[in-house]
């Protein structure tokens, strides 16, 4: 890799002190300075960021911008410049801890975790009946990297599979459903719903009222995807009802929630603070060099940003 500028690091600095440290190994031509940067701006090829500075403009030579989570939905494309490629982060970390994450989630929903935590709190000791994991429907919604490597697991645990997404894909083993004609059929013959959607326009508050009751009375939720999708009160309206039975949230919006707001302390509910994946900084340094690589090959990169799907 021939030396070229700056490549500028704007996010946790604790971990930004790892990829310090794999750069210097992997990439040692490469300068790697974290934010604030007090250098020569023009000096600034490449910035990698959970948020991007207010003003882009200050960085006149800036050739890629990288997300350093999965999703895009925190930068705001109108202070981005059209022509600046946005590559959002596809990365080994990312896709493991995620499929840990919902299996651990699928399996506590199915597993009846949350039921018996509330019996020990009661001091109640009550078995309750075990299904076959063949007995229970799991649905995705969402069909891109991280869900396929999901239902990959899913499958291997015997759960029935099946996925929607906006638009048609096709995956062994697994029912494939697509757009609003697809979807009453999608949540009619879905158990646990999880959501690993990107956030846009049309996705945001599809978690509600009308989509709850075209599942299964007592299905289960786990939102592994933004905050945004669930409307928080039509959750609320489900669980006291019992057409949603319990439900684990690993994002909310605000985050972090008021320390009064109901989700806190709701007995159906299990609430963890968005640490469902994370990127691993030396698979992710690795998977930023390989596209800046790429980047000054001409090849196509790895995770780029289609701004007129929004992620």
């Amino acid at each position: 890799m021939t030396p070229r500028g700056v490549f500028l690091y704007k996010a946790d600095p604790v971990r930004g002190a790892e990829w310090a440290a794999w750069f210097a190994q992997k990439a040692p031509e490469l300068e790697f300075c974290q934010w604030p940067y007090e250098g020569d701006p023009a000096r600034v090829r490449y910035l990698a960021a959970w948020e991007p500075p207010a003003s882009l403009a200050a960085f006149p030579k800036l050739e890629l911008l990288f997300s350093v989570g999965a999703g895009i939905d925190q930068f705001d494309f109108s202070l981005i410049p059209d022509t600046l490629p946005v590559v959002r982060m596809v990365e080994p970390g990312i896709v493991g801890g995620m499929v840990e994450y919902a299996t651990l989630a699928v399996l506590s929903l199915h597993r009846e975790w949350l039921t018996y935590r509330a019996q020990q709190q009661a001091a109640q000791w009550q078995p309750l009946r075990v299904l076959p994991a063949g007995a229970r429907r799991v649905g995705i919604m969402g069909l891109g990297v991280l869900a396929q490597a999901v239902l990959a697991q899913m499958k291997a645990l015997g759960f029935p599979c099946a996925g929607w997404s906006s638009s048609q894909h096709a995956i062994d083993g697994v029912e494939c459903y697509s757009g609003a004609a697809g979807l009453p059929a999608f949540l009619a013959r879905t158990d646990i719903l999880v959501c690993l959607l990107p956030l846009t326009a049309s996705t945001r508050g599809i978690l509600c009222q009308d989509l709850f009751r075209q599942l299964p009375h007592g299905a289960m939720l786990v939102n592994c995807g933004r905050g945004g999708h669930l409307v928080q009160e039509d959750l609320r309206q489900a669980l006291d009802s019992g057409q949603l039975a319990q439900a684990v949230l690993d994002v909310c919006e605000p985050e972090p929630l008021a320390p009064k707001h109901w989700l806190w302390s709701h007995p159906r509910v299990m609430l963890t603070p968005h640490i469902a994946s994370m990127t691993q900084p030396e698979t992710a340094v690795d998977v930023v060099l390989d596209n800046i690589r790429r980047h000054r090959s001409g090849a196509p990169l790895t995770g780029l940003v289609e701004r007129d799907r929004g992620y």
